[in-house]
């Protein structure tokens, strides 16, 4: 439960050095560390028990000091003495998209502009456009991106409050008289952010329970308690709600605290005309005789219909898919056979190597993984002598695994901002997997930039569009384009788009996967590890490709390998060679 508040001190340190104009290096590390603990499979201080801190990829042994010490104390030396040289407000300016750290301290030490209220009111009165580079089209930007900010407030990412909602989970069943418990809402539907926690437990002793839940680890403060119900403030900020329900009504609880409103409202109506009424206690009949209740299975068979998987639960036509049995049979984590976006220590913000990744991704039961750094336009990326370099390396250690798993070449190539690619199309078309992206110029308007991905994807050596809005949730929006242009193409090339599973991505949307398998176009749902802790970061894809009603068939690495390679094979700049998307079998 504490990663969280290690990422939050990590990432304030490295806001605090940057507002500061301290190195750049100590910056970057911090930046990394706190990516790595915030994408951890485990509880960080588990590992500052075992002593294993200092073995993290990119944790140096300042950095696991200073996270060691907040562990044990709730903050570190570095925090409080950076915290004393910069007023308190000035960092959050750094949560406003497209205000770096030099805009922050200009504005800071220029207009004594200390909050993001300042910040907005300087931008709309004109007095911004006194700074050096600020003229109106930018003011205008930062106050329409202060407007975004405010709006995103109040979100946390999936990622972050999924291991309180376990921890909490577990803790509550820990408690004697309680039967079941189970986290609701937003998260069990599986959102890319949640507003708050709500958690069900069944129970007949409920006072017990509600007593003992603001007693349980990282809570903060109590906001409200009731007989059967506690609200709670844990101490990232994050609310949580508890509702104690009696056994026999917990599975019409948990449909009732599952599914968002306007699916509640289908389901009820379609109730009401079967003479029927549902509520968080059970389904009733016409004299108030309870007919169901006590499993979510059953009050779903009450009113005529089967299961439906929480991610659906939407009100976007579930209820008429499963009327007339067309329901589909939703990806699993377990048919995932491979790992297409894979980052090694060849990419300069990745740390791990072939030989790491390979053994984390047998543990996983992956089948086949692509390597894919970065080209020559990021940091230190891989011009063409490197790239065919490491591709010998990665052939040489891939003989070395006997298939356990296979190592594919591969490359994460930028698409620039004319359409090309960062590389030669000849050596590209070496690679078993090109995964082509968007990394710059994120500020093209719609027309410019569809035609930026349009025009890579015409390439003929691009196997899949890497997260292909750009965004980071919660701190840089979508880049415009035409998504269903993309679309149209993609599908005409046989290129495939990514369901990028980092958890600050998750790229493409729910809504854009269900328009890409409804319009023929195929999926690939890759980590885009840049650690091998990061490739258990795929469930988050399966579960953005769930709620987009995606199945196991409409994702290439659900295949196995020999098809899988198959399906990639791509046009070759060849004389009398016409690609057309259909030996690939991507063309619908």
């Amino acid at each position: 439960m504490e990663n969280a508040e290690v990422v939050a001190m990590l990432g304030e340190i490295a806001d605090l050095l940057e507002l500061k104009e301290e190195s750049p290096f100590k910056v970057r590390a911090y930046r990394r560390a706190a990516q790595v603990v915030d994408t951890l499979p485990v509880p960080v201080s588990e590992l500052g028990q075992r002593g294993e801190l200092g073995g993290l990829p990119g944790v140096g042994p300042h950095t696991a000091a200073r996270i060691a010490q907040f562990l044990e104390t709730g903050t570190c030396d570095e925090l409080e003495r950076l915290r004393g040289q910069v007023p308190s407000g000035v960092s959050e300016l750094l949560r406003v998209e497209g205000v770096g750290p030099k805009t922050a301290a200009l504005v800071w030490k220029e207009l004594d502009i200390t909050s993001v209220d300042a910040l907005e009111e300087a931008a709309r009165s004109g007095e911004l456009i006194q700074l050096p580079r600020m003229g109106p089209k930018r003011a205008k930007a930062i106050a329409s991106a202060v407007g975004r900010y405010r709006a995103r407030l109040g979100r946390v990412p999936l990622h972050r409050a999924l291991p309180y909602a376990e921890a909490l989970v577990a803790r509550l069943r820990e408690i004697p008289g309680v039967t079941q418990a189970l986290a609701a809402g937003s998260l069990r539907r599986r959102m890319e952010t949640v507003g708050d926690v709500d958690l069900l437990v069944a129970s007949t002793e409920p006072e017990k329970v509600v007593r003992a839940f603001p007693n349980l680890p990282g809570v903060a403060s109590l906001l409200a308690r009731g007989p059967t119900r506690s609200s709670v403030r844990l101490r990232t900020g994050l609310q949580v709600d508890l509702r104690v329900i009696p056994p026999e009504s917990f599975g019409a609880a948990l449909h009732y605290f599952t599914g968002s409103k306007a699916h509640n409202i289908a389901l009820r109506t379609r109730a009401v005309r079967r003479g029927l009424k549902v509520s968080e206690y059970g389904v009733f009949d016409a004299k108030g005789r309870r007919v169901a209740g006590e499993r979510e299975e059953d009050v779903f068979r009450a009113v005529g219909l089967p299961w439906i998987p929480p991610e659906l639960r939407e009100g976007l036509g579930e209820l008429e898919a499963a009327e007339a049995g067309r329901l589909p049979e939703l990806i699993e984590e377990e048919d995932m056979r491979g790992d297409l976006h894979v980052h090694s220590e060849a990419s300069s913000d990745a740390s791990s190597s072939l030989e790491e990744l390979a053994a984390a991704a047998r543990k996983l039961g992956r089948r086949y993984v692509a390597i894919t750094d970065h080209s020559r336009s990021r940091p230190q990326g891989l011009d063409e002598a490197r790239l065919r370099a490491h591709v010998r390396h990665i052939r040489r250690v891939d003989r070395g695994l006997h298939g356990r798993p296979h190592l594919l070449t591969g490359l994460e190539v930028d698409i620039l901002a004319d359409g090309a690619l960062d590389l030669d199309e000849e050596v590209l078309a070496e690679l078993d997997c090109v995964v082509a992206s968007v990394h710059s110029r994120f500020n093209m308007d719609a027309e410019e930039m569809t035609e930026r991905i349009v025009h890579a994807l015409r390439s003929g050596v691009v196997h899949v569009l890497g997260h292909p809005s750009g965004r980071l949730i919660g701190s840089r929006d979508p880049y415009p384009f035409d998504l269903e242009r993309v679309l149209e193409v993609a599908r005409e090339e046989g290129v495939a788009l990514e369901v990028n599973a980092q958890p600050e991505r998750l790229d493409l949307t729910d809504q854009a996967c269900r328009l890409a398998k409804e319009v023929g176009v195929k999926l690939m749902i890759s980590s885009d590890a840049h650690n091998a802790r990061h490739l258990e970061n795929l469930r988050y894809g399966v579960w953005v490709a769930r709620r987009g009603w995606v199945e196991a068939r409409d994702v290439l690495n659900t295949l196995p390998l020999s098809e899988f390679r198959r399906r990639l094979r791509r046009a070759r700049r060849v004389p009398g060679y016409t690609w057309t998307g259909e030996e690939a079998g991507l063309s619908p």
